[in-house]
């Protein structure tokens, strides 16, 4: 090599030395549903990722139902390493079989990473959508030994979905100073309206519904439709949830760098 030779040296995968490699791709792994507001706002929440951190690239999968299908998003990625955020409330079948298959019968270098919930970022996404619909920013003593809410959500076989789910109403009761009872859609008890009893029975006879659901749907429209006062729309779009995205996706990286050390 001459002194006139410039020295090119290479760092990790083969970027110049002091150039950091690109990131993996963030894919949001949503359910899918027939109801068109699910796609609509599950794009919203991806827009507000984007906006968050710009120049990472952010692609969206569905497990079913609607396109484009979590296959198809890994198949188009190439050799882009990629971690998958569940956009789904805690870990149940979806999380533990059906993205990790997926993922694995890809090409791609992906990563799954934690389900949102449970996180406090959820609890202040469900308190701000409980606010919105209605629910007061201050209660005297009375209003409080009055009021509760019941935290509906879509409902598991998995035992460990319904710790998950009871973990968030813990979080939320501690933040509303409420007690928080957990109900479902499906899968699981007590229903909402069930859970609406057990509170009046312990004199709780304000009850607002918190809807535990990342986007609009059948189960969602259900849970508000037994409300019996007050139904907080889903989680969608809200800041909190667009934050909690990225938290989880950052978390992947972090534990995949401490376990290759």
């Amino acid at each position: 090599m001459t002194a006139s030779t410039p020295l090119r040296t290479r760092g990790r995968l083969g970027s110049p030395l002091g150039r950091r490699p690109a990131p993996p791709a963030l894919v949001l792994v949503a359910h899918g549903s027939r109801d068109p507001r699910a796609l609509t706002t599950v794009r919203a929440l991806m827009d507000r990722v984007s906006a968050l951190r710009p120049g990472l690239p952010v692609h969206l999968g569905h497990i079913e139902l609607n396109e484009p299908l979590l296959p198809d998003t890994l198949a188009a990625l190439g050799d882009t390493p990629a971690v998958l955020v569940p956009l789904l409330l805690g870990r149940g079948y979806h999380v533990k079989q059906d993205i990790p298959e997926m993922a694995a019968a890809s090409p791609v270098r992906a990563h799954v990473a934690a389900p949102l919930g449970p996180h406090p970022l959820l609890a202040e996404a469900l308190h701000a959508r409980l606010l919105e619909a209605g629910w007061p920013a201050a209660m005297d003593d009375t209003a409080r030994r009055e009021s509760a809410v019941v935290l509906a959500a879509a409902g598991s076989r998995d035992p460990d979905s319904a710790t998950d789910t009871r973990r968030t109403a813990r979080l939320l009761s501690a933040r509303l100073g409420v007690p928080v009872l957990p109900a479902y859609a499906s899968a699981a008890t007590p229903t909402v309206p069930t859970a609406v009893r057990a509170l009046a029975a312990r004199g709780r006879h304000r009850v607002a519904t918190a809807s535990y659901f990342t986007a609009p749907g059948r189960f969602a429209t259900q849970c508000a439709q037994a409300a019996p006062w007050i139904a907080s729309a889903p989680l969608g779009a809200h800041g909190a949830m667009a934050r909690l995205v990225l938290h989880r996706y950052d978390q992947s990286l972090t534990e995949r760098s401490t376990a290759a050390a």
